[in-house]
């Protein structure tokens, strides 16, 4: 069922709307030297793509994946596209899958045939190239990014699959309930759909094996046939690093359904359980913070917990941990303070240390006689007394923006209060 034309590619309008640099590319007489990198996850159509372009052109067409090939095979073809070019003014179209799992000096060897045109490279890739390609061959290609496949779309090809030729020409149905657990568990890859379909397929005819019979493919036959759900999560890429966003920004959001769902993905992903146990500390002090400071202590608690037990009953604190951040007040005054403090640090707010704040304070009687001296708060009845801790350039700023959220409320009305004693601003 892979695509022959244009038309027949599904889900990446944007990549392939009129006068897109990718839809010129696949529809030029020529491919152009200028290489090209797909990015998106499996089954968005990245080979697809790479096979139209190439199609019913005077190219050779050369396939390779850097999970097997090695540099060796990537020179050979380079060399081979040379001759070609030279004798022949015949252009190669090379396309590279995996291309992420090249080391930097295998990527290294493409650089001298992409920058002389002896090859249009078209790589695949379902990592981000920012982090997965070389700078060098980066610069040198056009990076379009392709989208998970829409359930509506998936839901065509399935049908087209069922009617097609090249699939089972109407010599099979598929019941309502069991196309929606193949699109719920292909998760945006029309690859997998059309796996499960066709292991669907023989389940059903496994239980009804007469020749006459057309073929039902009832929800049954997708269960028994398909062990479980595509989790789309790399420990490594992309995955790794948009599920902890999600996560980390569902809990910031105050959504504990969004959060417990992220966390599991994270934790069926087999994502270490440590890795979220350090990600809930930070959540506690940088979201949660002084709106209920037990917050932190708790994130500590489900840590420690998670190390002590392991895995899979450290799900249950990780569980825990998440519900109650989720549904915490929520405050970021202690990170804003100390990341303005750090700011103007950073930018040349260093003054003198106050005479009297010093570890070599005026102590003499002269000097506390004229108030230049560090002057005890526990002598005081209330333990708090006006006194200079800081230099004026740092008097004038405020760090302290306490938010009328949680157990943080109180301190909105005690720091003004204390200011008024400390500073005598009223």
């Amino acid at each position: 069922m892979r695509p022959s034309r244009l038309e027949e590619v599904v889900g990446q309008t944007q990549a392939l709307s009129q006068g897109s640099a990718l839809r010129r590319l696949v529809e030029a007489d020529r491919p152009k030297s200028s290489s090209i990198i797909l990015w998106g996850p499996p089954g968005t159509g990245k080979t697809s793509i790479a096979n139209l372009i190439a199609s019913e052109k005077a190219v050779n067409f050369v396939q390779l994946s850097a999970i097997t090939a090695g540099v060796k095979e990537v020179r050979e073809a380079i060399e081979t596209a040379k001759t070609d070019l030279g004798l022949y003014q015949r252009q190669t179209v090379l396309f590279l899958d995996e291309i992420h799992r090249f080391s930097k000096s295998q990527q290294d060897s493409l650089l001298p045939a992409v920058e002389a045109g002896w090859v249009v490279l078209i790589a695949a890739t379902t990592e981000n190239p920012s982090f997965a390609v070389i700078s060098p061959l980066l610069s040198r290609s056009l990076v379009v990014q392709l989208e998970p496949i829409a359930q509506e779309e998936i839901a065509k090809v399935l049908a087209s699959a069922l009617a097609d030729e090249r699939g089972f020409a109407n010599q099979a149905t598929l019941t309502s309930e069991a196309a929606e657990r193949i699109l719920a568990w292909a998760a945006g890859d029309l690859r997998r759909a059309l796996t499960i379909l066709e292991a669907s397929a023989a389940a059903a005819y496994e239980r009804n094996p007469e020749p006459a019979t057309l073929i039902e493919i009832i929800d049954a036959d997708v269960v028994s046939s398909t062990a479980r759900a595509a989790n789309r999560y790399d420990r490594v890429g992309d995955q790794h690093y948009d599920i902890i966003s999600a996560f980390i920004k569902s809990v910031r959001g105050s959504d504990v359904d969004a959060a417990i769902h992220y966390l599991a993905r994270m934790i069926d992903g087999g994502e270490d359980p440590r890795f979220i146990g350090r990600r809930l500390i930070i959540l506690a002090a940088e979201d949660v913070g002084l709106a209920d400071p037990s917050a932190l202590s708790l994130a500590v608690a489900c840590a420690e917990a998670v190390a002590l037990i392991g895995m899979p009953e450290g799900r249950i604190p990780l569980s825990e941990a998440t519900i109650y951040l989720a549904l915490a007040p929520k405050s970021n005054s202690a990170y804003n303070a100390i990341n303005d403090a750090l700011s103007d640090v950073a930018k040349g707010l260093v003054p003198a240390v106050p005479a009297a704040m010093r570890s070599t304070e005026l102590s003499t009687a002269s000097a506390k006689a004229t108030g230049h001296g560090y002057r005890y708060p526990h002598d005081d009845p209330k333990t708090v007394l006006q006194q200079q801790y800081a230099d004026e350039a740092v008097l004038t700023k405020t760090y302290f923006k306490p938010k009328a959220v949680g157990r943080e409320s109180a301190f909105v009305e005690l720091w003004s209060k204390l200011k008024e004693i400390i500073r005598k601003t009223s």
